[in-house]
C-alpha cells in the first residue's frame, strides 16, 4: 500500500531528483528514488545504532563476561571445527 503525501523540497533537491531518475537512471521513478534514498539512510541510522551499542558492550564487563562463558562452552567444538 502507498500512502500519498506532499514534500516541500529546496529546487536543487528537485532538480537532483528529475536528473538521477531521468538522466542517471538510478530509479525507475522520483517516487522509487526518494524511497530507495530514505530506506538506505534509515539503514544508515540502524547500523550507527548498532555500531554504538556493541561499543559500549566491548566495554561493559557483564556483557565480557558472557561472551567470555559462551567462548568457554564452545571451546571443544570450535576446535573440532577447525580440525576438519
Amino acid at each position: 500500500m502507498k500512502v500519498r503525501r506532499t514534500y516541500n523540497l529546496p529546487p536543487d533537491i528537485v532538480t537532483s531528483v528529475k536528473v538521477l531518475v531521468e538522466e542517471r537512471h538510478m530509479a525507475p521513478t522520483q517516487d522509487a528514488l526518494v524511497e530507495a534514498a530514505i530506506r538506505h539512510y534509515r539503514r544508515l541510522l540502524e547500523d550507527r545504532e548498532e555500531s554504538r551499542r556493541w561499543s559500549e558492550a566491548a566495554v561493559d564487563p557483564e556483557f565480557q563476561e558472557e561472551i567470555d562463558d559462551v567462548w568457554a562452552a564452545f571451546a571443544q567444538e570450535d576446535r573440532l571445527a577447525w580440525d576438519r
